[in-house]
C-alpha cells in the first residue's frame, strides 16, 4: 500500500479532523479551520498537506508562510499559534511529511521552516535528523493542568496568595457574561496590549475566529457593575479549555478582574464537563509566565524545531530582544486609535 501527499482541499477537511482528534498528541491548533482562518485574517499563504495510505489518512502538516519586509519569511507550523507540528501514525508517513515540508521550503526559497511541537521529544519521537534541525526548548512553556468538576476544589486547589485576588474580585461584586460578538473583547484587549508595548490584532481576527470554530469558542467579559473591565477569547478541544486572546483595563488590576476573570473561564468550563486549563504558552521572565505560575501551574518547556536554510538563524520576535526595547517605550506612548490601526499591519508578520 503506498503512501502520498497531497494538499488538504475542503472535502478532505473532516477526515483530517477526526485524526487529529484520534491522536493524543492533536491539539485544537491542528484543526483544518485554521488554513482558512491564517489566510483571511492574514492574506498569508497555506500549505497544509496530508499522508493517505490506501484512502486513509495516515498523517497531517498544517503550514502557512509568513512572509513580510520587517520580519522575514518563514514557513510555521502553525503560526499564531502556540503548538503545531507533524501528526503521524507511524515513522513512514513522518519521513513523508518532514520531506515534503522541506521540498517545499526549497521551492519557495524560504530561509527557515519552523515546527511548534509541544512534546519535548518531538525531534527523537518524530525521527528528525538533528544534523538538519535544531531543536529549542529554551523558548516558551506551556502550563496546563486538570481541574475537577467541583467550584470549591478548584478554588481551594489555587495557591493561598492568587486565591485570595480571586476571592477579591468575588467579593467586590464582580460578574461575568458571554459576549456573542467580539466587539467588546477587542476593545478592552486592544488597550491592554498597548499598555504592554505590544501591536494589536484586527477586530476583523476575532470575527474569523468565532466563525470558523463556533461552538468550541466563546468570550467572557467581566463586569464591574455596568463597565466591562476583562475580556478573553477560550477554545474549547476534547476536555480541555484553552483561555487564549485575554486582557484588562488599566482599572482592572486594581479591581482584580483578570484573576476573576480567569476563575470564571474555568468555572464555566468545569461546569460544561471540560476537565483540563491549558493557560497557553509565556516566555521565561515575563509577567504572563509570573501570574500563571502563581495559579500553581507547573511550566512545561516547549520543544520548537527549526530547520535553516545555509546562514539563516532561528527568527528572534520575542518582545524581551533588547532590540525591539525602544520601539515597545515608544509604542506604549501612541494614542490607542494610532495603535488599533498601524498594529494590525505590523502583527500579521510576528506569526
Amino acid at each position: 500500500m503506498a503512501l502520498a501527499c497531497k494538499p488538504l482541499d475542503t472535502a478532505g477537511e473532516p477526515a483530517w479532523d477526526a485524526f487529529v482528534r484520534a491522536r493524543l498528541d492533536g491539539t485544537f491548533f491542528h484543526l483544518a479551520a485554521w488554513r482558512h482562518v491564517i489566510a483571511r485574517a492574514f492574506g498569508h499563504a497555506t500549505h497544509y498537506v496530508l499522508a493517505e495510505r490506501d484512502g486513509a489518512v495516515v498523517g497531517v502538516l498544517p503550514l502557512a508562510q509568513v512572509k513580510t519586509r520587517l520580519f522575514g519569511n518563514s514557513l510555521i507550523s502553525v503560526p499564531f499559534c502556540v503548538y503545531g507540528g507533524p501528526l503521524a501514525a507511524d515513522a513512514e508517513a513522518a519521513a513523508a511529511l518532514q520531506a515534503h515540508a522541506a521540498a517545499l521550503m526549497r521551492r519557495l526559497d524560504v530561509p527557515v521552516l519552523e515546527f511548534r511541537c509541544r512534546d519535548p521529544q518531538t525531534l527523537t519521537a518524530a525521527g528528525l535528523d538533528p544534523a538538519e534541525w535544531q531543536a529549542r526548548s529554551d523558548l516558551y512553556v506551556t502550563f496546563r493542568k486538570p481541574f475537577t468538576g467541583d467550584d470549591a476544589a478548584n478554588l481551594k486547589a489555587i495557591p493561598r496568595k492568587q486565591r485570595a485576588m480571586v476571592r477579591k474580585g468575588i467579593d467586590r461584586g464582580l460578574a461575568s457574561v458571554i459576549d456573542g460578538s467580539a466587539g467588546r473583547l477587542h476593545r478592552i484587549y486592544a488597550e491592554s496590549v498597548r499598555n504592554l508595548g505590544t501591536p494589536v490584532f484586527a477586530r476583523r481576527y476575532f470575527d474569523i475566529l468565532l466563525e470558523a470554530f463556533g461552538d468550541a469558542t466563546d468570550i467572557v467579559t467581566v463586569l464591574d457593575g455596568e463597565t466591562a473591565i476583562a475580556s478573553v477569547i477560550s477554545f474549547y478541544f476534547r476536555d480541555e479549555v484553552l483561555p487564549y486572546y485575554g486582557g484588562g483595563r488599566a482599572i482592572a488590576r486594581e479591581r482584580h478582574g483578570n484573576d476573576f476573570m480567569y476563575w470564571e473561564v474555568m468555572r464555566r468550563a468545569a461546569a460544561r464537563g471540560y476537565r483540563l486549563f491549558d493557560f497557553g504558552r509565556s516566555k521565561l521572565g515575563t509577567g504572563s509566565f509570573a501570574f500563571k505560575k502563581n495559579w500553581g501551574f507547573t511550566p512545561e518547556p516547549l520543544q520548537y524545531c527549526f530547520r535553516l536554510a545555509p546562514g539563516a538563524s532561528i527568527p528572534d520576535t520575542n518582545p524581551l530582544n533588547p532590540k525591539y526595547r525602544l520601539f515597545i517605550a515608544a509604542w506604549k506612548r501612541l494614542p490607542l486609535p494610532l495603535a488599533n490601526a498601524i498594529g494590525p499591519h505590523i502583527v500579521r508578520g510576528v506569526g
